[in-house]
């Protein structure tokens, strides 16, 4: 591949870039498109998706006057080419790294980034809020939301058409479709076409007609417009769209600049045009052939081979909590046929789609729709099925009023298996799961599971299945597990009861979740320094196993309590019974959890050493709350 990128050199910005002629920018969307293959084979993140919008990411910064224009990209992983267009090339190979760029859009590091996304399905609400607040100011630039069609699966996106139809401000929407099979087929009819309609002299006639229309009686009125949407719709599709109150335009090839860019320009020049809907098909992993052959194993990568798109990943020393997930679960329904397994677009990500290939009927993916998959698995809760949730920490947090509402109320026995809980490194603050502890545990007879390894998690699934009067969450970090031995078969864990991992007599840890391996390395660095100390697993933050609490409160001169989660999570759990209990007065009480504060992208090792979360920190806390002297600086909750 050549790598030579003499016109990118010279484009350091948007408004660099709209000095170059028409004929100029094919040469730099395939120069953009080397540099953005360059920069990820060596950061890793996301490829396929920002590979396909490399000619649309051209033609927009071309066509619209950014950052005065907002231009707004859905979920952001297809940001990259964008942000070495807007002023970061210099910084691009920091991408996802500690102090380095973020791998989605966020105001706080660019101009050029109107809105932080990483969540998706927002882009179109967000745009609305801007383009009225346009309206209301009498200002006259551009509002645009770049979404894809995965992305428009969700109902926050059609709430947002339905809402933007209704006020009939002007805002434009690109759906970039570049999975579904929902278009005709894209050539040179359909390009003119989408010339024709987005034209200037079109949408005045079409508009001419209307008032022309008005002025006749309200049946030959409908008429006119029916007719007028029946035969766009015959030759462009759309109908959906334009029943929305959107102007449809479309199906065009995002791939070729002389099909986009005359259509960007009449819906740029469009007056009182109002909501405007452009369809563009595009491919992802477009001009790189691994990345276009596997769109899934290149949607996020490690740090690659660029001849070979060979990528370098480093051999696992354990199994992966997540596939430990996915095959304990296909194990347990093996034998099982009323479990089943729900995820919202992570069947990957979730280890899903293990328990999919064994039981493809029993395996349902609802798309980008959380809110949608949690009343889903209560509905099928209600006929006796058992239904897991399988959802990242931070996605749950989109479903959660049906959560409270359609599961918890009715106290439907959904299982929630929350993968990514705690820091996960370069997904930075976006996807670090920091609050299903204290947003499940509030919960009246919810049953909250932490798994402090592998084995642990194991246990937790056949625990969940086992649970059939109640709704259930057991949470595990990303990555791999510690390296321990595996159970030949699961185990059905007593609710609401700990372990004791290590006995001492001076300080006890009790750690929930994955810091368990932490807190027993304190307690040698304790050991060491002749303080005796006990380390338990408290398995469950709710039901809290409250003889144990009383047990360490009374035994010991300082609890420390530890977990990978927000105040007001297990620490609250159990500093609430040793206040009613007044076993206060008999420990001195140290919860440790996440700081008051969203962490930036980097390694994990180094976001938990930020959060105060690791073995030195433990025992900082602990030797500073007998009196004694650390080197180690104890956290500071911000």
């Amino acid at each position: 591949m050549n790598t030579s990128t003499p016109l990118l050199d010279k484009v350091n910005s948007p408004a660099a870039l709209r000095s170059l002629a028409e004929s100029e920018l094919r040469q730099l969307a395939d120069e953009l498109r080397t540099e953005t293959i360059s920069a990820v084979s060596q950061t890793g993140g996301h490829l396929g998706a920002g590979l396909g919008v490399i000619e649309l990411t051209v033609a927009l910064h071309y066509i619209f006057d950014t950052p005065s224009d907002r231009l707004i990209w859905d979920v952001g992983h297809q940001c990259y080419p964008h942000k070495i267009l807007t002023e970061r090339r210099d910084r691009i190979r920091t991408l996802r790294q500690g102090a380095g760029l973020s791998g989605f859009t966020k105001r706080s590091e660019s101009v050029y980034d109107p809105f932080g996304t990483a969540h998706s399905s927002t882009s179109i609400s967000a745009g609305l809020g801007m383009a009225v607040a346009r309206d209301l100011g009498d200002k006259d630039n551009s509002v645009i939301a770049v979404i894809g069609d995965g992305a428009m699966s969700a109902g926050m996106a059609f709430e947002a058409l339905n809402n933007a139809g209704s006020m009939n401000s002007r805002l434009i929407v690109i759906l970039n479709d570049n999975d579904m099979s929902i278009a005709p087929p894209v050539g040179a009819m359909s390009a003119y076409l989408s010339r024709l309609l987005s034209s200037k002299s079109y949408m005045s006639l079409r508009s001419l007609g209307k008032h022309i229309a008005e002025r006749f009686p309200k049946q030959l009125e409908k008429a006119a417009e029916r007719a007028e949407e029946f035969a766009r719709g015959f030759v462009t599709g759309g109908t959906l769209f334009e029943e929305m109150g959107f102007y449809y335009v479309g199906p065009i090839d995002g791939h070729n600049l002389e099909h986009l860019l005359p259509v960007l320009k009449n819906v740029r020049d469009a007056e009182g045009a109002g909501p405007v809907l452009i369809h563009v098909v595009t491919q992802k992993g477009k001009g790189y052939a691994p990345a276009e052959e596997s769109a899934d194993k290149y949607h996020g990568v490690s740090k690659f081979d660029i001849v070979t798109g060979t990528q370098v990943k480093a051999k696992p020393n354990a199994p992966s909590y997540t596939k430990v997930f996915g095959q304990t679960l296909t194990k347990l329904a093996d034998e099982d046929d009323k479990i089943v397994a729900v995820t919202a677009a992570m069947p990957d990500g979730t280890g899903v789609n293990i328990f999919q290939e064994k039981h493809p009927d029993r395996s349902f993916d609802v798309g980008i729709a959380e809110q949608h998959a949690v009343t889903f698995c209560a509905g099928l809760a209600t006929e006796g099925y058992k239904p897991f949730a399988a959802i990242y920490s931070t996605f749950l947090q989109r479903g959660y009023d049906q959560v409270v509402h359609d599961v918890a109320i009715q106290k439907l026995p959904v299982r929630f298996a929350i993968d990514r809980a705690g820091y996960v490194g370069a997904d930075g603050q976006t996807h670090c799961g920091a609050f299903d502890i204290a947003y499940l545990a509030s919960l009246p007879d919810f049953i909250v599971m932490a798994a402090s390894d592998e084995a642990e998690l194991v246990h937790m699934v056949a625990t969940a299945a086992s649970i059939d009067d109640r709704p259930s969450a057991f949470r595990y970090p990303r990555g791999e597990g510690v390296g321990v031995d595996m159970p030949e078969r699961p185990e059905v864990l007593e609710i609401g009861k700990g372990r004791v991992v290590r006995e001492g007599k001076t300080v006890a840890i009790l750690s929930l979740g994955a810091r368990l391996q932490e807190s027993l390395q304190a307690a040698d660095l304790l050991q060491a320094k002749g303080y005796s100390t006990t380390v338990a697993d408290a398995r469950f933050a709710k039901p809290i196993d409250a003889d144990l609490v009383r047990k360490l409160a009374r035994g010991h001169d300082v609890l420390i309590t530890i977990e990978e989660g927000s105040i007001g999570g297990f620490a609250t759990q159990v500093l609430d019974l040793l206040v009613r209990e007044d076993l206060t007065q008999q420990v001195k009480v140290r919860p440790m959890f996440m700081p008051d504060a969203f962490l930036d992208q980097d390694k994990p090792e180094v976001q938990y050493e930020q959060a105060g979360l690791t073995a030195p920190h433990i025992v900082a806390t602990a030797v500073a709350a007998l009196g004694g002297d650390s080197e180690v600086e104890t956290p500071v909750r911000a």
